[in-house]
C-alpha cells in the first residue's frame, strides 16, 4: 500500500446533494489511515489561489444531512490555462498535498485529464452531479435527491392541473442529458417527456393531446428537459399555444430547487461508500480514475474514458414512455 501524509479534497462544477456526505467519508477514512485531509475551497479556482485548510473530524460533524458543499464550488477559466495550472501545482506543493480526491462532473474530470498529464499527482474522482450522465457508474451523487425533488413538485402540480383542467409543461434540469426528465416523468405518469437524446414527432404529440381531449382526459403533464430540441418548456408552450389555442396551458420551471435540499438516503449511502473507497483506492496505488457503482459493486473508470464516453439512456425506459402514456 502507498503511504500519504496529506491529501487534498475539492468539489467542482455544479453542486449536488450528497457532496457533504462524500467529504465526510473521505475525511474520516483519511484520518483513520493517519492521513491529514485538506479541504480546497472553491474547486480549481481555490487551488490556484491557495484556499487550502486542514479538515478534522469535527470539521465534518453534522454535515451528512446537508445539501450543497461545505467546500464551496466554482468554475475556473484560469485553470484551463497553462499559467493557471502551474499556479495550482505550486499551491499544492506549498501545502505538501501529495494526492487529490475530486468530486464533480464531466467538467471536473476534463480539467483533471489536462492537469494530471503535466503534473503527476495521484488523483481519484467521485461522480458528483445531479444529471447522472457520467460514464462508469449506474448513479451519480445527487441524482436520486434531484429526481425525488422533481417528483414531489410534479405531483403537486398535477393536483392543481386537475382542478383547472390544464396542460402543464414542467421543465427540469438536463441541458445535455435527460435522466431527470425520464425518471421523474415516468414516476409521475407524465403523458409526454421531452429529452435531448431523443427527437419527438411534434405532430404526433399534438394529435395525442387532441385525442386525450376527445376522450375527456382534460389534464396532461409534459415533462421537458431544459436542453430538449425545442429549447425548453417556454419555447414548447409557444408552439402548442399556436397549434392548440383552445388549451389552457401553463409552464413551471423547477430550476435550482433540484440542486438543493437534504440528500436522500440513497445519495448519503452512495456518497459515503464512494468517499471511503476513494481513499482506499489511493492507498492501493490507483490514480487518474473515477470511482462509481456498477451493478452494486465498486467500479473504476479512467478519467479519459469519463470525458470521452457518455452514459446512454436505458432503451427499455425510452420504449416504455409511449406505452404507459396511452
Amino acid at each position: 500500500m502507498k503511504q500519504f501524509s496529506n491529501i487534498g479534497i475539492l468539489t467542482s462544477g455544479g453542486d449536488s446533494p450528497g457532496m457533504n456526505a462524500a467529504i465526510r467519508a473521505i475525511v474520516r477514512t483519511s484520518i483513520y489511515h493517519q492521513i491529514i485531509p485538506y479541504g480546497i475551497l472553491r474547486g480549481y479556482q481555490g487551488m490556484i489561489e491557495g484556499e487550502i485548510q486542514e479538515l478534522k473530524t469535527t470539521s465534518v460533524s453534522n454535515i451528512i444531512q446537508r445539501g450543497g458543499t461545505i467546500l464551496k464550488t466554482a468554475r475556473s477559466k484560469e485553470f484551463m490555462t497553462k499559467d493557471g495550472m502551474e499556479k495550482a501545482y505550486q499551491q499544492l506543493m506549498k501545502n505538501n498535498i501529495q494526492a487529490l480526491i475530486l468530486i464533480g462532473g464531466d467538467g471536473t474530470f476534463r480539467g483533471a485529464v489536462d492537469f494530471f498529464s503535466s503534473y503527476k499527482i495521484p488523483a481519484i474522482g467521485l461522480p458528483g452531479t445531479i444529471d447522472n450522465d457520467l460514464f462508469g457508474t449506474d448513479f451519480t451523487i445527487g441524482f436520486d435527491t434531484a429526481v425525488n425533488t422533481a417528483v414531489n413538485a410534479i405531483d403537486k402540480i398535477r393536483d392543481t392541473a386537475e382542478a383547472h383542467d390544464r396542460l402543464f409543461l414542467v421543465e427540469v434540469m438536463g441541458r445535455d442529458a435527460g435522466y431527470i426528465a425520464l425518471h421523474s416523468g415516468i414516476a409521475c405518469g407524465a403523458e409526454h417527456i421531452f429529452i435531448p437524446e431523443q427527437k419527438e414527432k411534434l405532430n404526433e404529440i399534438l394529435s395525442s393531446i387532441q385525442d386525450d381531449q376527445r376522450r375527456k382526459k382534460m389534464t396532461s403533464i409534459i415533462v421537458v428537459a431544459e436542453g430538449d430540441e425545442f429549447g425548453g418548456a417556454l419555447e414548447l408552450q409557444k408552439i402548442i399555444a399556436k397549434e392548440l389555442p383552445q388549451l389552457d396551458t401553463r409552464v413551471t420551471i423547477l430550476g435550482h430547487i433540484q440542486r438543493g435540499g437534504s440528500p436522500s438516503c440513497n445519495d448519503r449511502m452512495l456518497a459515503s461508500r464512494l468517499g471511503h473507497a476513494a481513499v482506499e483506492a489511493l492507498l492501493a496505488g490507483r490514480t487518474q480514475e473515477m470511482i462509481g457503482i456498477v451493478n452494486g459493486k465498486i467500479h473504476y473508470t479512467p478519467f479519459t474514458s469519463c470525458v470521452k464516453l457518455h452514459s446512454p439512456l436505458p432503451v427499455d425506459l425510452l420504449e416504455m414512455i409511449h406505452v404507459l402514456a396511452k
